[in-house]
């Protein structure tokens, strides 16, 4: 059984409207894992009434930015509880991208401490009082989509797994009875970081595994084609796809109508 420290909530934090979501309202707050202050961001639909599905989004490497809390946004208006977790601790987030490495390379040497960020921010999510604790779903993008799927091998209690450009290769592949939510990839065909081979090999592994999964590729797609500031990183493998962002995004809501 995994455990975690004790979650702290800051205390006297108001929700606000989220600006140009007009029924859509927010929450930022800061809560723990371990000794480590993390960054938590809540969206939900306040003229949606009773309980309803809940979504953690998990950041790219640059950390818990906008990008990240955008879709918790979207997954509001789409009639979820969206929680923008945090991986790397509060305040670590960047646009730099040795930057960005340092940052997932530090968080990724721990895996306990991963998993224990992760349950933080489940539990929490859990215990909303909008949350229907039994409709669950993580979704994530590049690491973040990473994270995801290494929680969803290691038989975390989720529904659905999202990942967008997310990293797919693993030293530690699923195990047949072990993975319990159904899993979507959504991949660029020109995406460098996740060639078609780790894709074949991504493919293989959730079959051997007996996982209920899908993968869409999107032609001529880079990595990190769903963040508009992509292509500001100076980096050849990154850059926005508009179209491939639009249609990543409607597959994934169609995925989680029907999962969740």
């Amino acid at each position: 059984m995994r455990t975690f420290s004790t979650i702290v909530l800051c205390i006297a934090l108001t929700a606000v409207a989220a600006e140009g979501f007009a029924e859509v309202k927010t929450r930022e707050f800061q809560y723990q894992a371990g000794d480590v202050p993390l960054q938590g961001f809540i969206a939900w639909d306040d003229a949606v009434t009773g309980k309803r599905p809940g979504v953690l989004v998990v950041h790219e490497w640059w950390g818990h930015n906008e990008h990240a809390r955008n879709s918790a946004r979207k997954l509001a208006q789409a009639g979820y509880v969206g929680f923008a977790l945090d991986m790397f601790g509060k305040g670590k987030v960047t646009t730099h991208p040795a930057d960005a490495q340092g940052f997932m390379a530090e968080a990724a040497k721990d895996p306990a401490a991963l998993t224990a960020r992760f349950d933080a921010a489940l539990a929490l999510l859990k215990q909303d009082p909008n949350v229907d604790p039994s409709r669950i779903a993580a979704i994530g993008y590049c690491f973040g989509g990473g994270v995801a799927l290494a929680m969803a091998r290691a038989g975390e209690d989720l529904d659905a797994v999202v990942t967008f450009h997310g990293a797919l290769a693993t030293t530690n592949p699923a195990k047949k009875g072990q993975v319990k939510p159904r899993i979507l990839v959504l991949t660029g065909g020109a995406d460098p970081m996740t060639p078609s081979s780790v894709v074949d090999q991504f493919k293989k592994e959730m079959k051997n595994a007996g996982v209920k999964y899908e993968v869409v590729v999107y032609p001529g797609a880079k990595h990190s084609f769903t963040n508009p500031a992509a292509d500001q990183a100076g980096l050849e493998a990154l850059a926005y796809n508009a179209d491939a962002d639009r249609k990543s995004w409607a597959k994934a809501m169609e995925f989680l109508k029907k999962t969740l």
